[in-house]
């Protein structure tokens, strides 16, 4: 729950309570002094008014399952002020013959309002409650989302490094084939070093062969 509504909760309870005490008392007065607890109530009043239209301004500003909460106790707390709002007049009116009869409802009311702000009072423990849940609540949430973006940088880093072995074991096989082409062409030339060596060597054999024909048959002519 907003603390700025209950800062004007707990106001408003205040005044609403000095307000009664204040009635009541003006109930026993004549004259002059009840016309002094009569402004002073009717001050107390306005000051009453504008807490009311204090806390209806934030609980409308507040998300929805809060708001619809606070509206009701409003709701109840708009009236209590109605009520106060009766006993001045009444008060104010001055009509003698209701005195017994405006006595008896004053106590009632006094009553009554005692009792919906034990109940209001109780509302606003319960709502305390249901916002420290809620902040617990949000404690978890935040918890878990930075642990997921801990994990997610885990996994950026594990991918970043897939990556970077990915690229190695690619230049791997480039000089794998650069390897394989160079001994592809050692072996070419080998065979053809082969062929060319074979070529001289049987050259030479008949170049020997033909040497030796020729002094065999000028040793046999001589």
């Amino acid at each position: 729950m907003s603390q700025v509504f209950e800062g004007y909760e707990r106001q408003y309870c205040e005044i609403s309570a000095n307000l009664s005490k204040k009635v009541t008392s003006a109930t026993v007065l004549d004259g002059e002094q009840k016309k002094q607890k009569v402004s002073e109530v009717a001050g107390g009043l306005e000051d009453a008014e504008a807490l009311i239209r204090k806390m209806d301004l934030e609980a409308r500003s507040l998300p929805p399952g809060v708001k619809a909460t606070l509206l009701v106790k409003l709701r109840e707390y708009k009236t209590d002020l109605n009520n106060l709002k009766s006993e001045v007049k009444r008060i104010a009116s001055g009509n003698a013959n209701q005195a017994a009869r405006d006595d008896l409802m004053q106590s009632s009311m006094a009553t009554a309002s005692a009792d919906q702000r034990a109940r209001l009072l109780m509302s606003t423990e319960k709502l305390g409650k249901s916002s420290d849940r809620i902040r617990e609540g949000r404690k978890t949430m935040l918890e878990t989302e930075e642990l997921g973006v801990s994990i997610l940088h885990d996994l950026h880093q594990q991918r970043q490094s897939l990556l970077h072995a990915h690229n190695n074991l690619h230049a791997v096989d480039d000089n794998i084939g650069r390897s394989k082409k160079i001994l592809t062409n050692m072996s070419r030339r080998m065979s053809r070093n082969k062929w060319i060596i074979g070529t001289i060597i049987a050259l030479l054999v008949i170049v020997i062969v033909v040497i030796l024909y020729f002094k065999l048959t000028r040793h046999s002519s001589s």
